[in-house]
Parts: structure tokens; C-alpha cells; sequence
């Protein structure tokens, strides 16, 4: 019975008014900035708990290099108190429960009929390779620079941004022939 319940329902509920969506996420996006004083970001969560695993495994080489000794202080910080894990995991959570509560949960592979399940993989894993590539390089991830970023005014993250989805829409005709 609780299977049937977690996956797919027969007529799942109908999403939800996009201009609704982002006022809630302007929302959420203020509450961050008044109760945890910053705004809201993914990047940092998953460098936070890859620093602490590097410091686990080979601590001598996570506090000579400097890029993991900034996210460990002295070596003896969880990313647990990290509040940016915790608001990922929050995210991953809700995400699956409002799935399940709206009947939209399936194991599935999306991906065009012109491709394999294989390639779809591929292709999945490739995008993010480049993607965290980009976030290293950019500073920060989409929900870092075009959110907070973007509300404070910051002019690099509206570069980010604007090359974001110019990116995106000058690949779209590429990709495009994968999906259809």
C-alpha cells in the first residue's frame, strides 16, 4: 500500500503557479537573510562536506592546502554545523515529500527517445562535471549568485546570470535533438 502511495498516483496534482513559486522563494530568500544573517546557497554545503572527508582521510594534505584549510578552521569542525548542509538536505527532503504528496514520484529515466539510457547517463553526469566546474569558477552556484546575489544587486552575479542563460539558450538547439 505504501508503495503505491510513494509512486506515481493516476492523476497527480496540478503544479503549482510559477509567479506563486518565486514569491515564495523571494520569501524564503528574505527569511534566510534575517534569521541566519546571508542568503541562501548549495555550493558551499557539498565543499563544506568534501573538505571534512578530505580532512578525514588525509588530514596532513587537507591543512596544507589552502583551499580545504579555509572550510575546516582547525580541523575539528563538523559540516554539520554547517547550516548550508542542513538547508540541502532540507531541500532534497521537501523536494521528495512534495513529489510524494502530489502523486508526481517514479523511477524513471527522463530522456528522448533518440537516446539510451546509457548516453542519457553520460550526458547527466558530463553537465555536472561542468556545472561544478563552473560554480568553482563563478564563485558560487545559481542559487548563491543569481539569488542572493542578484537581490543584493551584486553586478558580477547579474553577469553570471545574464551568461547563464545565454549559455543555456545558445546550447538548447545542440541538446534539442536529444530530447525529441
Amino acid at each position: 500500500m505504501l508503495s503505491s502511495f510513494i509512486l506515481k498516483k493516476e492523476h497527480p496534482a496540478p503544479y503549482w503557479n510559477p509567479y506563486v513559486c518565486g514569491i515564495g522563494l523571494g520569501l524564503v530568500l528574505l527569511l534566510t537573510f534575517l534569521v541566519m544573517g546571508r542568503g541562501i546557497g548549495a555550493s558551499g554545503a557539498m565543499t563544506s562536506v568534501v573538505a571534512s572527508g578530505v580532512n578525514s582521510v588525509a588530514e596532513s594534505h587537507a591543512q596544507a592546502n589552502d583551499f580545504y584549510k579555509g572550510y575546516l578552521g582547525d580541523g575539528t569542525v563538523s559540516p554539520l554545523k554547517d547550516w548550508l548542509v542542513f538547508e540541502v538536505l532540507g531541500v532534497l527532503i521537501g523536494g521528495f515529500i512534495s513529489g510524494i504528496l502530489a502523486g508526481r514520484t517514479k523511477v524513471k529515466v527522463e530522456k528522448g527517445s533518440s537516446i539510451s539510457t546509457k548516453t542519457r547517463f553520460f550526458f547527466a553526469f558530463t553537465g555536472g562535471i561542468i556545472m561544478a566546474f563552473g560554480t568553482k569558477l563563478a564563485r558560487g552556484c545559481t542559487s548563491g549568485q543569481a539569488l542572493t546575489g542578484g537581490a543584493l544587486m551584486n553586478v558580477g552575479s547579474w553577469i553570471f546570470m545574464i551568461s547563464l542563460f545565454a549559455g543555456a539558450y545558445a546550447m538548447a538547439w545542440f541538446v534539442r535533438r536529444l530530447w525529441i
